[in-house]
Order: C-alpha cells, then sequence, then structure tokens
C-alpha cells in the first residue's frame, strides 16, 4: 500500500505577522502536517526574513519543514530546510547549488507531463501539479486533472504535490488519485471553523484515502 498522503500549508498572501503566528500555531496543532511554505509575493527581503525567523521556530517544533517560497538565497541565509521555485524563479539547478545536497527543493510542474520529468530527472525531492480547483490565493496558469497524479505514481518514485484551490471535499479523492501531498492555503486559513479543524478534517480525509 502507498504511504499516507499528508498535508503542505501554504501562507496566506498578506498576513500581520503576530497574528499570524498565532494562527500557525493553532493550525499545526489540529493534527499531522509534513511542511509549511512561507510565500510572500513581492514582500521587501527583510520582511520575508523577519517572518522566517518568527513563524521557524513555531513550524519546527511541530516536527513540519519551513520552505520558502522562490527564494534560494533567502531560504539559506533564513536556515530553511528547503525552498520551492517556480518555472520563472530561480532554475532547480541554481536552487540546489545554493541550498545544499540535503535541503528539500520542490519545483512547480503546472499541468506539464514534461515539466515535472525535468524536474525529477534533474534531482527535485518533489514536483507540485496544479491548479486543480478554483483558487483565489494567486492567478493559476494552468488547470490539472488528477489523472497526472495517477500517471505520475505510476511512473516515477519522486513525491508529487497536488496545489490549487484544495478544500477538505476534495482532499479524499486527490489523495486517491496519487498526490503525496495536498498544498493548502485557502482552505485552511479561511475554513469557516477555523485552522485547527481545518487541519483536523484534511487529516480525516487522508485517513479515510488511506484505509478505504
Amino acid at each position: 500500500m502507498a504511504e499516507r498522503a499528508r498535508l503542505y500549508l501554504i501562507s496566506p498572501p498578506a498576513f500581520a505577522l503576530e497574528d499570524f503566528a498565532a494562527e500557525t500555531a493553532k493550525a499545526l496543532s489540529g493534527g499531522d502536517v509534513a511542511s509549511f511554505q512561507l510565500r510572500m509575493k513581492g514582500a521587501e527581503d527583510g520582511a520575508i526574513l523577519r517572518a522566517a525567523e518568527r513563524l521557524m521556530p513555531i513550524v519546527q517544533s511541530f516536527d513540519a519543514a519551513f520552505i520558502l517560497n522562490d527564494r534560494p538565497d533567502l531560504a539559506r541565509r533564513a536556515g530553511a530546510d528547503g525552498v520551492h521555485v517556480g518555472q520563472t524563479d530561480a532554475p532547480y539547478a541554481e536552487a540546489r547549488k545554493i541550498m545544499g545536497a540535503d535541503a528539500i527543493v520542490g519545483v512547480t510542474c503546472h499541468n506539464s507531463r514534461h515539466l515535472a520529468m525535468v524536474a525529477g530527472e534533474a534531482g527535485a525531492d518533489y514536483v507540485a501539479f496544479g491548479a486543480f480547483h478554483p483558487t483565489d490565493t494567486k492567478a493559476a496558469p494552468t488547470r490539472a486533472e488528477p489523472e497526472i497524479l495517477e500517471w505520475w505514481q505510476a511512473n516515477f518514485t519522486i513525491a508529487c504535490v497536488a496545489i490549487g484551490g484544495i478544500k477538505v471535499e476534495h482532499a479524499e479523492a486527490l489523495a486517491r488519485a496519487g498526490a503525496d501531498f495536498l498544498a493548502v492555503a485557502g482552505g485552511v486559513w479561511a475554513h469557516p471553523e477555523g485552522p485547527a479543524e481545518a487541519v483536523r478534517l484534511f487529516n480525516a480525509a487522508l485517513d479515510r484515502a488511506h484505509t478505504g
């Protein structure tokens, strides 16, 4: 049986740092979370580093990996566990050189089998496919279907991440299709019952996908 899928939290696009630090701790208290990505598009370097310094100890205290979006240079300076790069960010090879062999480096591959194979062959720790559902978090240039997760799992051993508009009601189907991780932002932070309950509900859905 394949390993159980896990949750990959992504920060909202904007937040007040101290308030969000408390929200992050609440979310992580709700259940298993594999990793947390700090995503601050357009923010100044100093603001990103301050957020990383505040949030990283919280994330790591729950045994989750702290990932920085886009900026391997800042991820290295902050001592993050890894970096996530998109197709218009630093190339994988550059990110790996900066971060070192032991860090996590993940790559956005949209809905492209070719981009995913290139990233996997280069040595990426995971490839991210999406968007699977409409999202308000960012302008998603592509839509992906669950079949790409099935194809990836049938042919490759590198982990794959499903991203884009994922809510609790989508989790079980995407995990069954083959997602190793579900990357979620609004589905947790904007959940009507709060982030901790959202994490609990996501984990319940992932449990059902694994055992059902």
